[in-house]
């Protein structure tokens, strides 16, 4: 029977993955962990991902088979403390990619993005296999993370699995600390206050991803036989992309009176460095990646969901 370790589990993907994985394998089943604690879940434990000790504690006494990496310091956020994103971001990916060398755990999973793509990387229909020269210091971590991901499969046999997430939306938390949370945010403020303001330009095309989409992404190449598998670095995934004028105008087809304006931050440069659409052929041939969700559909569940969570 599995037992299941998920790092990061208070943030945007996190909370949600739980909820899945217990859904799949039963509640008891599934260790959510962050350094700040979740109201009313009987199965989390506090743990500092730099704390090794305590890391390995877990493992054992718990029995764990299956970590979920997911605890980072996010793109925007790792710029005010390079040094912090780096450490965290990278010696907690080796603490687990070692207790995999040991065999202490069967399977890991380790959530790359599209920040590890650079402004020599083609912007458009980016391939699996290009350029990478990130501009921020978590995209350096998460390109270094993919190589030291496949040097343990390589070196040791560990069975370590990612995936480059483009920008997930989500309506059940609020993101913090990355470039692409606008998609997130606007909804939040057309509700509320019927305006917002972009910290990005108007014509800006990032790739994007509805929550669910990513949730059955992860558990799908997860589940993947691993002879089918032929890429250990990281699977470039890809849903739908669209720029702030694009959401915005289909927010306001919904709420007539919603206003949008712009004023680029520091942000910008960094979601000008990055991909607006991405070939994914290799998730879509070795594990039958295919999205269900797309622009209008996003839009849709996200008033919808939203407008109940905030009126409650």
């Amino acid at each position: 029977m599995e037992k299941i370790l998920v790092t990061g589990a208070s943030g945007q993907l996190g909370a949600e993955l739980v909820a899945a994985l217990r859904a799949k394998y039963g509640e008891k089943q599934v260790i959510s962990s962050d350094i700040k604690e979740t109201p009313n879940d009987p199965n989390f434990l506090m743990l500092d991902i730099l704390n090794k000790t305590r890391l390995r504690e877990i493992v054992i006494e718990h029995k764990v088979t299956q970590i979920y990496h997911l605890a980072a310091i996010l793109s925007a956020s790792g710029e005010w403390d390079p040094k912090k994103t780096w450490n965290v971001n990278l010696n907690g990916l080796l603490t687990i990619l070692n207790l995999g060398q040991e065999g202490l755990i069967d399977k890991i999973f380790f959530p790359s993005t599209i920040a590890v793509h650079g402004l020599n990387t083609p912007k458009q229909n980016t391939p699996q296999f290009t350029d990478f020269t990130p501009s921020t210091v978590y995209g350096i971590s998460k390109i270094t993370g993919e190589l030291w991901c496949n040097y343990y499969h390589k070196r040791y046999g560990v069975d370590v699995r990612s995936l480059r997430y483009p920008g997930i939306i989500s309506w059940k938390t609020k993101p913090h600390g990355g470039t692409t949370d606008y998609a997130v945010e606007i909804f939040y403020d057309a509700i509320e206050k019927g305006s917002y303001e972009c910290f990005l330009q108007e014509d800006t095309m990032l790739p994007m991803m509805y929550i669910d989409d990513a949730i059955s992404g992860t558990l799908q190449l997860m589940d993947a036989d691993k002879e089918k598998l032929s890429l250990r670095t990281s699977y470039n995934l890809a849903a739908v992309s669209f720029t702030p004028s694009q959401i915005s105008q289909l927010i306001k087809d919904k709420m007539p009176d919603f206003n949008i304006s712009y004023k680029p931050d520091f942000r910008q440069a960094i979601a000008d460095s990055w991909s607006q659409t991405i070939d994914d052929s290799y998730a879509r041939k070795d594990w039958g990646w295919k999205p269900k969700f797309d622009l209008n559909d996003i839009v849709d569940m996200m008033l919808e969901k939203l407008n109940i969570k905030l009126k409650q």
